[in-house]
């Protein structure tokens, strides 16, 4: 039944509440429910529903999609959450069913497809049909979710999802577990209505509920109640002193954000800019099972607070030590919300533009493009500042570690190099070589710091002793490996593989040609000739299946070739292999890409990868 708000508002009750927002003859809904809403319409003067805004992905939000977009209708959804509604064939194949330790309500999503016109990002602002919009991340309900907030009939109107049902009530606490036997979603479900509550909307309208005319007291009511949920649960004692004080200073102008899953700090410069290293989850009240994107959410919650508490004007530059996701997550928000520049060391800028290109962990899901790269072993400046970039293997090959000095100290950022203060924090996929810590001992005995900045631990105030354990222990670490592995029959390095096909993953059209690159190893101690050949699925055209090299003792060799795709192949994720054969000994698949075909009319434009391939087997002079 279709009910009037205000003169342009109206709710219509389905599986869950539509609202309708009128501009004359068209109008804009805020979530879909079954669609039955579109046989109301008329009813009210609509003749046209321009857009569609979804709150968030769960079915009773978006069951009737498949005809909105059959009706050509215009379907925006959360950027987080944006797979859950175009990827859903991939979504429900990949997703653990047997023996499934995952929470999170991400079943509760389509069963099928439908196609997104635009997602929409946290903190934007668009004009739709004369009326301003703009975007907030509620978390909470649902990791992505969002509220829409818009001038309606001279109030400032919230639409709020599920965050909230009515004055101290929530739609679902099942919601809310993320994770086996969690809680995190009560925390950001606090953090969201506090953040909410500070843009003083008039009115809130729910997914599920009533309009609620006074936000304040709705909002408190359920935050108490949320609070006593997350004591008793022994939760996130600390949420709301982090709110108020999410910053510590370390010395007078170094900052360290204690909210973020790994730690972000913050250099301050006297015209009142603020430089951060790193920035992946902002404020974060646990872990959610899962890894795809829509278990994952940068924000930046704690971002104003940091310019009220200490004077900053401009969030001006960041620099991460590495690629993972929870030092970058946050960086394309910090650009697009707060004008940042990215400025990237050299040794893994390309990794942050062209994720896809690369099978290594922990890749963002969105390329990251880079303002400015940054040189190795050269001083670059900002503000009163000077840093110098070195390489820095261990924890990732594609790392640096960042010397500055601030408030007359030393100091030296060094991301995930080590577990608290001196354990080897090693991955070996992340093509870890078994030198590494010895190299990063060395350089930090040479550079002197008076600090290192770690990336998931407290700060460490280093000492003579402190530099000489650490190179004792990489010095162990060094020969446990060379007692453990044949490097001195066949040498693959720690991580232990001869081969690498780039980019990894690649998305591609049917019939189309596309290139790849392989490089191998020679893993002997004398020069052997090499031969690969390249596996692809039936009805697949590469132009060189078989290459041949003669390859010195522990060095690489590399080639291209192009691949075409029968018009009528389809497949997600379909699997290229390489085999490899080195003088006698024949070493098999060692590397595989995934190649996932769209019909032709979906194409999205492709950007040209670089590649910068090293393997662990050699050290570097």
């Amino acid at each position: 039944m279709m009910r009037q708000i205000s003169t342009n508002l109206y709710i219509y009750k389905d599986t869950c509440n539509v609202y309708v927002i009128k501009s004359g003859k068209k109008a804009i809904l805020i979530d879909f429910g079954s669609g039955d809403v579109l046989v109301q319409l008329p009813s009210i003067g609509i003749a046209e529903v321009t857009d569609i805004f979804m709150t968030h992905h769960h079915r009773d939000q978006a069951q009737g999609l498949e005809l909105a977009a059959r009706k050509g209708i215009r379907i925006r959804v959360p950027h987080t959450e944006q797979d859950l509604f175009q990827q859903v064939d991939e979504h429900w194949k990949a997703r653990v069913i047997d023996n499934n330790y995952n929470m999170r309500q991400d079943r509760f999503s389509l069963l099928r497809s439908v196609p997104v016109y635009s997602t929409l990002k946290d903190y934007e602002t668009l004009m739709l049909n004369g009326r301003f919009f703009t975007i907030v991340p509620t978390p909470g309900h649902t990791i992505g979710s969002i509220a829409i907030i818009g001038e309606i009939d001279g109030k400032q109107t919230a639409f709020t999802g599920d965050l909230i049902y009515a004055p101290g009530k929530v739609w679902s606490l099942s919601a809310t577990q993320w994770s086996y036997n969690g809680g995190e979603g009560i925390a950001l479900s606090i953090l969201s209505l506090l953040d909410l509550k500070d843009r003083n909307p008039d009115v809130l309208l729910p997914s599920h509920g009533e309009v609620m005319n006074h936000p304040k007291e709705a909002i408190n009511l359920l935050i108490d109640r949320f609070t006593k949920l997350m004591e008793q649960r022994k939760q996130n004692p600390r949420l709301f002193q982090l709110r108020e004080n999410p910053y510590e200073r370390i010395t007078e102008n170094l900052l360290m954000n204690r909210t973020s899953m790994a730690n972000s700090y913050v250099l301050i410069s006297k015209s009142g800019k603020a430089l951060f290293l790193d920035f992946g989850y902002d404020f974060i009240g646990g872990i959610p099972a899962g890894s795809d994107r829509a278990s994952r959410r940068p924000w930046l919650y704690t971002i104003s607070t940091l310019k009220k508490q200490f004077g900053i004007d401009k969030i001006d530059v960041v620099i991460p030590t590495h690629y993972h996701d929870d030092h970058v997550a946050g960086m394309n928000l910090l650009r697009d919300v707060e004008g940042t520049e990215i400025w990237c060391p050299e040794n893994f800028a390309d990794i942050l533009e062209h994720p896809k290109t690369y099978d290594l962990p922990c890749l963002w899901y969105d390329p990251i493009n880079v303002d400015r790269i940054l040189p190795l072993k050269q001083k670059v400046r900002w503000e009163e500042y000077e840093f110098t970039l070195y390489p820095q293997a261990g924890h990732t090959l594609f790392a640096a570690a960042i010397e500055f000095e601030v408030d007359g100290k030393r100091v030296i950022a060094i991301g995930d190099q080590y577990q608290g203060n001196e354990d080897a924090n090693y991955v070996y996929h992340n093509k870890f070589r078994i030198w590494d810590y010895v190299d990063s001992a060395l350089l930090y005995k040479t550079l002197k710091p008076d600090l290192l900045l770690s990336g998931h631990w407290d700060p460490i105030f280093v000492t003579d002793d402190y530099l000489e354990q650490i190179e004792k222990n990489g010095r162990l670490l060094e020969k446990i490996h060379h007692e453990l592995l044949p490097l001195e029959e066949i040498d693959f390095g720690a991580e232990g593989f001869g081969a690498v096909i780039q980019p990894y993953q690649q998305t591609v059209n049917q019939g189309e040609t596309f290139t790849m690159t392989i490089e191998i190893k020679n893993p002997f101690n004398v020069e052997k000739e090499i031969t690969a050949k390249i596996q692809a699925p039936h009805g697949w055209v590469i132009e060189m299946s078989e290459f041949n090299a003669i390859v010195p003792s522990k060095e690489t060799s590399q080639f291209s070739t192009t691949v075409s795709v029968p018009k009528e192949a389809v497949g997600y994720r379909e699997r290229i292999a390489v085999d490899i054969t080195v003088g006698e000994q024949r070493f098999g698949q060692q590397a595989e890409a995934l190649i996932s075909i769209q019909q032709p009319l979906i194409c999205s434009t492709a950007m040209e990868p670089s590649f910068n391939m090293t393997f662990g087997g050699k050290k570097d002079d």
